[in-house]
């Protein structure tokens, strides 16, 4: 199993800036001893070239594989966002091959799921120009919640650059994965019992924790459960 983390549970350090993204990558490669990481939209202090292609030359000296940009803005209005290009544009900076971005939050409205559909569908037509995985990730209390909502989203927008980030752990109502892995590009996990039930899944899985001040104990300890159960 391939083992990612992201810097989403480091938030509090990072906002706080008692972790830099620089340092984040350092503890991800000597002190988690993950093979990947996907970077979080909200810890970009800046996103010029210079910048991103220190984060990315850091990262292929430290032997981590850039797997995502965790961003919502590539899944906003295609030309009314402007910062949607400049996020895709970090994408491709930093070598990434996927987007992870969440549906926006739930509403008794059909209008709002027609909304998405346009949306991800003009998203996807950039992600293949410059391609961009795009992976709608799972989510309590957006209008992507379910497997069933994953499944409707891709037969709706129709394209091979839309796919899952799958959280086994979120589905609502927990269901089968045999349908939804086929197209999970990643897949998150909290630790060890989700894990178990992804040991064929080839792709990164990303193994997070609840965001505190201090995440390590509780992240390593969480990487190597999931790392157990792979194999058990």
């Amino acid at each position: 199993m391939k083992v990612a983390c992201s810097s989403a549970p480091f938030d509090v350090a990072i906002a706080s800036r008692r972790l830099t993204q620089l340092e984040w990558l350092d503890v991800c490669a000597r002190e988690l001893d993950v093979d990947g990481v996907v970077f979080e939209q909200a810890h970009f202090p800046r996103t010029d070239d210079d910048y991103v292609a220190q984060l990315r030359k850091m990262a292929v000296d430290l032997g981590l594989t850039v797997v995502a940009l965790a961003c919502d803005a590539p899944f906003g209005p295609l030309g009314d966002d402007p910062s949607r290009d400049a996020w895709s544009a970090v994408a491709a900076g930093l070598g990434a091959p996927i987007a992870i971005g969440r549906a926006p939050g739930w509403q008794d409205d059909p209008g709002a799921w027609n909304s998405l559909v346009s949306s991800v569908r003009d998203c996807a037509r950039e992600g293949k120009r410059r391609n961009l995985t795009l992976a709608m990730r799972n989510a309590a209390g957006t209008l992507c919640a379910s497997g069933a909502d994953l499944k409707r989203l891709a037969k709706d927008v129709d394209s091979a650059w839309l796919r899952f980030a799958l959280d086994p752990e979120a589905l609502d109502p927990p269901e089968s994965l045999d349908a939804l892995l086929p197209k999970a590009v990643i897949a998150i996990v909290a630790g060890g019992d989700g894990a178990r039930s992804l040991r064929a899944f080839r792709p990164f899985v990303l193994v997070e924790c609840v965001a505190d001040d201090e995440p390590l104990a509780t992240l390593g300890a969480a990487v190597r459960a999931a790392r157990a159960a792979a194999v058990a």
